[in-house]
């Protein structure tokens, strides 16, 4: 797809114009409309599959939110039609679970770069290419993180394929080993997709699910609103929102 291309996305629905260059994406489709209730205004411009987006207005700065859906396939489809239609940041607020036993339910762990355990990078570029975050973006991320009190950590986190797997303890155990903060599915196809396309590009993961926990009861406890895990993703919304509004100033 062509960035010029006048033609509505085929899987988004939208055209070039249509979308701000500052682009906040979600997996969860709810989670774009938990976003909109801090917006001051905001309108839905789309919401086809997973795709779900809005365009609001958050003290005075345009800002579009879209959902990707589940994993890097439909994250990559969503990234690149954005992208088409003018995106030019982009700000991951995702779920993570935890690779390490510091980090708490609801924690924020801010990504550095992504480990490509997904295969859908690998169709882009060999697997040797890192999959990192933009710098100027993430450090406005962690100053404006600090600034609002917010717990953190950042460094290196693991993109991947499947929540199912034989040896998820083993996997777990290997990259706790290489201090491996928090896995998710999403961001190592984000970062890549951002370098080879010239556009920024950050992740912000609230922790769902803590190291050596159960996968499926942290998302269950997660999906029914425990309460650490919902301030953690509101708190990665404002972070998101505030950073955004910092870079627009400065």
């Amino acid at each position: 797809m062509m960035e010029g291309d006048s033609m509505k996305q085929p899987h988004i629905l939208l055209k070039p114009g249509d979308v701000s260059r500052y682009i906040i994406l979600a997996g969860d489709p709810a989670r774009i409309l938990r976003l909109a209730n801090l917006l001051d205004s905001y309108e839905e411009l789309a919401y086809n599959r997973e795709f779900r987006t809005i365009r609001g207005n958050y003290k005075g700065v345009d800002i579009t939110a879209t959902s990707t859906g589940i994993g890097a396939p439909s994250a990559a489809i969503c990234m690149e039609e954005l992208i088409a239609c003018g995106g030019k940041y982009f700000i991951r607020i995702g779920s993570g679970g935890a690779v390490q036993p510091h980090i708490r339910l609801g924690d924020l762990v801010i990504s550095t770069a992504a480990v490509r355990e997904d295969g859908t990078s690998r169709m882009y570029v060999d697997e040797n290419y890192p999959a990192v975050a933009d710098l100027e973006l993430t450090k406005v991320i962690i100053d404006t993180c600090k600034e609002l009190g917010f717990p953190y950590h950042s460094g290196l986190t693991r993109s991947h394929d499947s929540f199912y797997i034989d040896d998820e303890e083993e996997l777990m155990d290997y990259w706790n080993k290489k201090n491996i903060l928090s896995s998710d599915m999403e961001t190592g196809i984000i970062f890549t997709l951002a370098q080879l396309k010239g556009v920024k590009a950050a992740s912000i993961l609230n922790t769902v699910v803590e190291y050596e926990s159960d996968v499926k009861d942290g998302i269950g406890d997660y999906v029914k609103e425990e309460a650490s895990t919902i301030e953690g993703e509101k708190r990665e919304i404002i972070l998101a929102l505030e950073a955004i509004l910092r870079l627009e100033k400065n």
